[in-house]
């Protein structure tokens, strides 16, 4: 489906460098699940992953927002990873505590405490989808990625990412009641639902400026609402959100580094030290709608990096 190509310039010469997919599906699984956190911004847990059905998950990751993430490999042309991917996450949605156990192992018991089940994902990696995979993916209303890889030479390794569809995060019931998913949470702070409701109509004329913004800034570019912020993301996040109703300020969350800008007192501050939800070591505080204008420059560098 993509015609992307690229070439070497050395001495004048132009030379095409010839891309490359491997055709043994192991190979690929292998080298994503050894750096899959600098690919794609998750965490490995597990690989072949054996299900009480008896089914085998390719590779089992928790994403950079606490939320679990299944990745199939597409081994062969005609195979539907995209419906064998979808049985395996409804099967993870009935086996939550399953995937909590393996998180607390691997990861340690506040991983475990964190996770959120309000926008689970699937992620398909192929040599290449056809126009039928891109239809179906843009029908289902589940968080799924189509990947795209290609090798060119022994060095150099190409993710486009060819379809992705996402949801907004939705509610889901627990024992303990009412939750959008995640364990242990509590009620200390409250759901990005409930400060979405609280928003006076100036400062949701300045979120929807915001959001409009960064869904231009490529077709690539996917919103995902998670329990106390929404995530603005690529193939990895360039942008998390938070509100503050009460002193009518938007937070943006970027990943640029504190130490490459000049911090402005009062609309940018450095919180690589600090704790706070979502991901991003510099903090972009919107308070009036001319901040936004200001601030789009950081947000763009986050998404050139992402």
């Amino acid at each position: 489906m993509s015609d992307i190509k690229l070439f070497r310039v050395a001495a004048g010469a132009i030379t095409e460098l010839a891309g490359t997919t491997d055709t043994v599906e192991k190979s690929v699984q292998v080298l994503f699940e050894k750096n899959l956190e600098a690919l794609l911004g998750v965490r490995f847990l597990a690989t072949e992953f054996t299900t009480t059905h008896g089914g085998r998950i390719d590779t089992l990751g928790l994403d950079e927002n606490g939320c679990p993430v299944i990745l199939e490999y597409k081994r062969a042309s005609n195979e539907n990873v995209i419906n064998q991917g979808l049985f395996y996450l409804d099967w993870l949605m009935d086996h939550r505590k399953d995937f909590q156990w393996l998180v607390m192992e691997k990861l340690g018991k506040a991983a475990a405490d964190g996770v959120d089940w309000s926008a689970p994902r699937l992620i398909c990696i192929a040599g290449d989808f056809n126009r039928y995979d891109d239809h179906a993916v843009k029908q289902i209303q589940r968080n799924i990625e189509l990947i795209r890889y290609r090798r060119f030479g022994p060095e150099l390794l190409m993710l486009d990412l060819v379809a992705a569809t996402s949801t907004k995060g939705t509610m889901v019931e627990t024992k303990g009641g009412l939750s959008d998913g995640s364990a242990g949470s509590g009620n200390k702070y409250k759901t990005i639902g409930t400060v979405l409701q609280e928003l006076d109509p100036g400062m949701l004329d300045r979120f929807d400026a915001l959001r409009a913004f960064m869904m231009a800034l490529g077709d690539d570019v996917q919103e995902t609402t998670l329990r106390f912020y929404i995530a603005f993301k690529r193939i990895k996040n360039f942008a998390c959100v938070e509100f503050r109703p009460t002193t009518g300020k938007i937070l943006v969350f970027v990943k640029v580094d504190p130490s490459t800008v000049q911090i402005e007192p009062g609309f940018t501050r450095d919180v690589s030290d600090l704790g706070h939800f979502g991901t991003g070591d510099l903090e972009i505080t919107l308070s009036k709608a001319e901040d936004l204008e200001r601030a789009k420059p950081l947000i763009e560098l986050s998404y050139g990096a992402s």
